[in-house]
């Protein structure tokens, strides 16, 4: 079984970028349509000082009139107003587009991500507390979306800016440009070592991120064991170590970008004070006009202005390629359990059943089952019995493929399951668990799982069936009742009894019942009997109990022990052998008689 731990592998940015840029490509034309209206933008942004410039030259003018410095004054306000309204406009088009195509983007991204949890095997996901894939599929996606909608397209439009600035720099004039080009190493250098020390605060606090998220998501679904065990002080101190840790995480990343920014605005000073010193002498010799230096020294504020955006913008960026590494990281963790290329799909099957020298681990060379080998009949009721730990559970699991073997075979009609599609497999396999899980929705949504091929007929009969309808009935808005989050507004009983309705609106071939008597009343457990009767004459059943009132009436009972099969037959056969079998009996016999007698 291959490991899938939370360790996030560190990756290039060059390689991070290049996968989310992948994600874009099937939007290729919203981009170049985006890309057409950004260059638009630029030349509308870099108009402003240009025309500033040129009306303080205007007004400035011996030779001008007063009414043609008017009359120029009002053409120059004319075309500046259309033009500002034109980029505005522009704007508004290009945000609207990136929008809808950054929010695209996201969708897949996310899709991609559940997706691919949902056909990690149990044993992966097992590995990885639960609010850490929620941080994944959503918080961390929601990072990358910011990336999407807002960096990546403002990050473009900075460079060009920077690019085209400079060039207008270098035409009005090329010495006082290149002493300003002097900053730019000292500003380059700061950029590395920003970039540098704002990624590896940015893996902390996602990581943080992903402990809290954690820690919440366990303690809130047991929160009933920490108030029974008077816990809570203990959990909060718990609670405030991660939050410290979160917020120390934070501390460290605002430092770094508290540092780099001083530094970007000290070097625009820098530069604005050898453009107007430059710029003054040049204008006192006539080379320029003082429009002209007023343009120059607007522009050098616009070229340090955009390199404090793209601080900002980095600093974002930084945040969503560590967002990105852990959904990488998820994305890149091959399933342990996969189809064969070749693998059939079962329009049904009879049910019959056979383990041939099956060996598993959950851990290396830890064996939980040790040359296990049965065989079961299309039709029959088998039972599993056997004290905590001997494997009766890990079978049914191997039936439904939720783990793979390390050796032997499992056959169903004679074909390895290996062979058969795992939603094949699982269609045709009713499973009715000791811990039941409802889900937010209605009593009938719970029962058909929103599948929308099964009728209320349907699922009235299979509630009939078990014995449902005697508390659904009851309810005012019946099968539309609202089931709360883990099926919380139900006892246990209720709930094992909507499971079972579950199970049988599937028409299973093989009806699998692991402890499903365990937690429930007797009255209750009185009508799960009554059903079982019934289904062991409709479709193959395993069982796995510890009562074993529950199981005498099955064709074959198999005993376990340390993973291995020590005893098999029927209830009667057992009990003349007088091994295990007939010790666990005497034993639940015992401690019914003594129960009876308090």
């Amino acid at each position: 079984m291959k490991d899938f731990k939370d360790n996030t592998r560190e990756r290039s940015d060059k390689e991070v970028l290049r996968r989310l840029v992948g994600y874009m490509k099937p939007y290729w034309k919203e981009f170049i349509v985006i890309s057409l209206l950004l260059l638009i933008s630029l030349a509308i942004q870099l108009l402003p000082p240009f025309l500033i410039g040129r009306t303080v030259d205007t007004v400035s003018d011996p030779i001008l009139s007063r009414d043609e410095k008017i009359q120029y004054m009002i053409l120059l306000s004319i075309f500046f107003i259309i033009a500002l309204a034109i980029g505005n406009f522009v704007q508004y088009i290009q945000n609207i587009m990136l929008q809808k195509v950054g929010q695209k983007t996201v969708v897949t991204l996310r899709n991609e991500v559940f997706n691919h949890i949902e056909n990690l095997s149990i044993g992966q996901i097992n590995q990885v507390p639960v609010g850490k894939l929620v941080t994944r599929v959503t918080n961390d996606t929601n990072t990358i979306s910011d990336m999407y909608t807002n960096v990546a397209i403002n990050l473009v439009k900075n460079m060009l800016y920077l690019v085209a600035v400079l060039v207008v720099l270098l035409i009005i004039s090329i010495k006082i440009t290149l002493y300003l080009m002097l900053v730019i190493p000292v500003l380059l250098f700061a950029t590395y070592l920003f970039r540098k020390f704002s990624r590896a605060s940015y893996r902390r606090v996602r990581a943080n991120v992903s402990e809290v998220n954690a820690f919440l998501s366990e303690n809130l679904s047991g929160m009933k064991v920490t108030q029974i065990f008077n816990q809570e002080t203990k959990k909060r101190r718990e609670f405030k170590g991660h939050s410290l840790k979160l917020r120390n995480s934070y501390l460290q990343e605002i430092l770094v970008f508290g540092i780099y920014r001083p530094i970007v605005y000290a070097l625009s000073m820098v530069g604005a004070v050898i453009a107007l010193y430059l710029g003054y002498q040049e204008v006192m010799a006539g080379i320029l006009t003082a429009g002209i230096l007023f343009t120059y020294y607007t522009y050098v504020g616009d070229f340090f202005e955009p390199v404090q955006q793209l601080a900002e913008q980095f600093n974002t960026l930084q945040n969503a390629f560590a967002s990105a590494e852990k959904v990488f990281d998820v994305l890149d963790t091959k399933p342990d359990i996969v189809d064969q290329e070749d693998a059939i799909e079962l329009e049904r099957f009879s049910g019959a059943i056979e383990f041939r020298d099956v060996w598993f681990s959950y851990l290396p060379d830890e064996w939980v089952l040790r040359g296990v080998s049965f065989k079961v009949n299309p039709g029959d009721t088998v039972a599993f019995v056997g004290a905590t730990g001997s494997g009766k559970t890990t079978i049914l699991g191997l039936i439904v493929r939720n783990y793979e073997i390390q050796k032997g075979q499992i056959l169903i009609d004679g074909i390895d399951i290996h062979q058969i599609k795992r939603s094949s497999l699982r269609k045709h396999i009713g499973q009715m668990l000791q811990d039941v899980f409802l889900f937010s929705g209605t009593i009938e949504e719970n029962i058909t799982l929103r599948d929308d091929s099964i009728t209320k007929d349907e699922v009235i009969h299979a509630s009939e069936y078990v014995g449902a309808n005697t508390f659904i009935d009851k309810l005012p808005e019946g099968y539309n009742h609202v089931v709360l989050e883990r099926g919380n507004n139900f006892s246990s009983g209720q709930r094992q009894l909507i499971s079972f309705a579950r199970a049988l609106v599937y028409k299973p071939s093989l009806m699998i019942l692991d402890e499903a008597t365990a937690n429930i009343d007797s009255e209750t457990e009185e009508l799960i009997q009554e059903s079982l009767e019934k289904m062991m004459n409709i479709s193959t059943m395993l069982i796995v109990a510890h009562r074993l009132s529950t199981i005498q009436h099955a064709d074959k009972i198999i005993v376990m022990q340390k993973g291995e099969i020590k005893e098999s037959g029927s209830h009667q056969e057992l009990l003349r052998q007088k091994g295990l079998y007939y010790n666990l009996y005497q034993l639940q016999y015992d401690e019914k008689e003594a129960t009876t007698e308090i």
